[in-house]
């Protein structure tokens, strides 16, 4: 069953989860997922944890102990949360030491409606950092131009970041920039640099899911024949970029100093558009030194028939750039798109920890003591 993820991790691709619930670290799937699938991390977002929380399956007693406590709902959900991480990432420990660091790491994010918020979300890095106390945890900070300075500050203070919500190259590269910048500030502080890890998230699948409602519009044969490109050309030459970042005399003094490459992680890649091919981001962004995050559905379609055939990024940047090109000639902007993603990306996650909030907020109300 796994041998396509055997191909995939011999590759150079490292398979994380994109997913986590307390039933999951209790019932032993995640221990069985790392033995047999292959998977060496584990990602988390506020709609992973809206659904696992809102489930109730295995946080009735640590609900009712918050609610006898009478905590606020924020510190509720922020207890719960790290409680959940920090068992991820004793199950992923040997992992992470077998690494050097490199996996077995959980990532967990900062509160979504600090996304706007440099010194807010530095604050939050810090706290969270602390809270799971964990080596192989990785901060999430979005890619948002408030969050570019956050993280340089965040890598630079030593805590290693889970860069999230990346879906332009321009943007991409103003997170590879804040990471060298921290990278020497750190080592300005006579840091380890060692030590600090980093992966960036490009988003893959979204794009797909709003560049192909507008070719869908214009209706006409050639914006058809564009369908279900757009995603896959836009992450690899994100590779590209990486390539070129990562192989600057700027990186290489770094590098002598002991730091790591920042990964980039293939976020979002659950094929949205049942007309595709199920396991089509995995199978076409296949490339040394890279991360693939997967709900369990692309998991399991990945090991039972993903087509893994080696680099499938190596050689492709020009057809790739004519992609993306043929997109932009029929009138639908590319920084347009990107700017679109990004904002529905926050809004999404903000509205999910909303949610998170009320319904663990109903949920201690019902429990709270009576009185008296």
């Amino acid at each position: 069953m796994t041998d396509a993820l055997k191909r995939l991790s011999e590759e150079g691709v490292a398979i994380w989860l994109d997913d986590l619930s307390r039933k999951r670290i209790t019932s032993g799937n995640l221990a069985e997922l790392i033995d047999q699938s292959h998977v060496v991390g584990v990602t988390t977002n506020p709609t992973i944890f809206q659904k696992a929380i809102s489930s109730g399956d295995g946080y009735e007693q640590q609900l009712e102990d918050l609610a006898a406590r009478k905590v606020t709902v924020d510190e509720a959900v922020r207890m719960i949360t790290t409680a959940d991480v920090r068992d991820a990432a004793d199950i992923l420990r040997p992992v992470f030491d077998a690494t050097g660091g490199q996996d077995g790491r959980v990532s967990i994010e900062v509160d979504p409606r600090l996304a706007h918020d440099t010194k807010a979300t530095i604050a939050e890095a810090r706290q969270l950092a602390w809270l799971v106390d964990r080596p192989n945890t990785l901060i999430k900070i979005p890619a948002t131009r408030a969050g570019l300075p956050a993280i340089t500050e965040v890598i630079g203070s030593g805590i290693s970041v889970n860069v999230t919500l990346i879906f332009s190259l321009e943007r991409y590269r103003a997170v590879m920039d804040a990471y060298l910048a921290g990278l020497e500030k750190a080592k300005a502080k006579g840091l380890d640099l060692s030590l600090i890890h980093s992966v960036a998230s490009f988003f893959v699948s979204r794009v797909d899911t709003e560049i192909d409602k507008r070719l869908v519009a214009l209706g006409t044969d050639e914006a058809k024949a564009l369908r279900g490109k757009a995603a896959v050309a836009n992450a690899r030459l994100a590779y590209q970029a990486y390539e070129e970042v990562f192989g600057t005399d700027r990186w290489a003094a770094l590098e002598q100093a002991g730091a790591n490459k920042q990964r980039p992680l293939w976020a979002s890649t659950g094929v949205k558009d049942p007309a595709y091919k199920d396991t089509l981001y995995v199978d076409d962004l296949v490339a040394p030194n890279t991360v693939n995050t997967m709900p369990e559905a692309t998991l399991e379609a990945t090991a039972d028939h993903g087509q893994i055939t080696g680099n499938t990024i190596a050689g492709t940047y020009e057809q790739a750039r004519a992609e993306l090109d043929a997109v932009e000639k029929l009138g639908i902007a590319y920084d347009d798109v990107v700017q679109v993603l990004e904002d529905e990306g926050v809004d999404k996650f903000e509205a999910s920890w909303n949610e998170l909030l009320a319904s663990t907020e109903a949920v201690l109300k019902r429990l709270a003591p009576s009185e008296g």
